[in-house]
């Protein structure tokens, strides 16, 4: 298990060394404020977005390749602590701008960027991980965007009711008591959701996966319409190119593949060399402009919230993602994972908070230094919980 300790070191580590360098640097005024606000804007609206168009485009080849089971599985398991979370931040702290932070905190993991190399590393299916990315990456934007959004309001608040309110009249005001009523309720009601539906329809990171989703589907009709040709590849064993492999005796060291005719990767190769670029300066820095954020002293001020955070992302979230689903296996019919499977739980439940969740809440007028916290805390403490995970999955299996 010294190998899995390992594993899981080298997986979260980088991403705590990338964060102290941003904080080091901020101390030492190499980064300013301008600079961290601006790479806000430019990681959450521009790198993040090519990051996940990347990832689907890459790793989801046909929509005949997804295992219903393992996502339906997943949504739903998102859905429940996503609900469990929502209580857990009405109950734990009165702060509006920190709500929404500690319940995104709950559901929202690592999945894109430590999640799928450590499904890699565990030697688990990387195919089914691509796919799960494709799902879970919209499901757990689209309920960040709801937690972000629903304990925040940007309008200005509603007067009391018989509160006297001025109203202009020409040059001179007007003092007239304001009534609430059942209709003035209802639409600021529907305000608030037509509000949190723009909010997701606009978010970038969901732009990135529905345009990779489009891309995938434009490669299904070129299939269905015989638009495709035979071409020869070289031989690969567990992704590395080796010179030959004998099959039936004979050495073959070249296989056929179909392949569509149109790929953005080939007649548009240097678009998706350009966005492949931005994809991978996209983790790096991020957690450098979060590093440039982080303030060790606002730790007193929040140590609760951090705790309820933490706790929920490194040890309740594993255990209800990945406990109910073994319990299932092992001992209903309901659903039937190997374990080729349990390692993309592992990456999807058990991972620190994502990093762009820090950047999201800040966009979105929440508590950013909250969030910021989370995202260091929950990648300290992940260490020993990814490790106390494997370990336990290892023995159960």
């Amino acid at each position: 298990m010294l190998d899995v300790l390992v594993t899981s070191i080298n997986a979260v580590v980088p991403i705590i060394l990338l964060i102290l360098l941003g904080y080091l640097l901020n101390k030492f005024n190499f980064l300013n404020k301008f600079f961290v606000k601006i790479g806000n804007k430019f990681v959450f609206k521009v790198c993040l977005p090519c990051m996940l168009f990347i990832n689907i485009y890459d790793k989801m080849d046909s929509f005949a390749d997804i295992r219903w089971d393992v996502v339906l599985y997943a949504v739903i398991a998102i859905c429940v602590i996503f609900g469990l979370g929502l209580l857990t931040a009405i109950l734990t702290t009165r702060q509006q701008n920190r709500r929404g932070v500690i319940l995104q905190c709950s559901f929202r993991s690592n999945f894109a960027i430590i999640g799928l190399a450590l499904v890699e590393r565990l030697g688990g299916d990387t195919g089914l991980a691509g796919i799960i990315s494709a799902f879970s990456i919209p499901v757990f934007n689209i309920l960040a965007v709801i937690a972000l959004s629903i304990f925040v309001r940007e309008e200005a608040p509603a007067p009391v009711k018989g509160e006297m309110q001025t109203v202009p009249q020409g040059d001179s005001t007007a003092a007239v008591a304001c009534e609430s009523s059942p209709g003035v309720k209802a639409a600021k009601s529907k305000h608030s959701v037509k509000s949190i539906l723009l909010n997701i329809v606009k978010n970038p990171l969901i732009i990135g996966v529905f345009v990779g989703l489009v891309f995938v589907a434009v490669r299904e009709i070129e299939r269905a319409a015989g638009f495709t040709k035979i071409i020869q590849v070289a031989m690969e064993v567990n992704g590395t190119e080796v010179e030959g492999v004998i099959i039936n005796g004979e050495v073959v060291t070249q296989m056929t593949q179909e392949v569509v005719k149109f790929r953005f990767d080939n007649q548009l190769k240097f678009l998706y060399t350009a966005v492949k670029d931005l994809k991978a300066i996209a983790s790096p820095l991020a957690l450098i402009v979060l590093g440039g954020q982080f303030e060790f002293s606002a730790v007193k001020g929040m140590t609760k919230e951090i705790i309820v955070g933490t706790a929920w992302r490194v040890l309740i979230a594993p255990l209800i993602g990945i406990g109910v689903a073994f319990l299932l296996s092992r001992y209903t019919n309901l659903v039937t994972f190997g374990s080729d499977v349990y390692p993309t739980l592992i990456a999807l439940f058990g991972t620190p908070v994502a990093v762009s969740s820090a950047i999201m809440a800040g966009e979105m007028k929440n508590d950013e230094q909250l969030a910021t916290q989370l995202v260091v805390w929950t990648s300290i403490c992940s260490i020993l919980s990814i490790f106390i995970t494997v370990f336990i999955c290892g023995l159960l299996w």
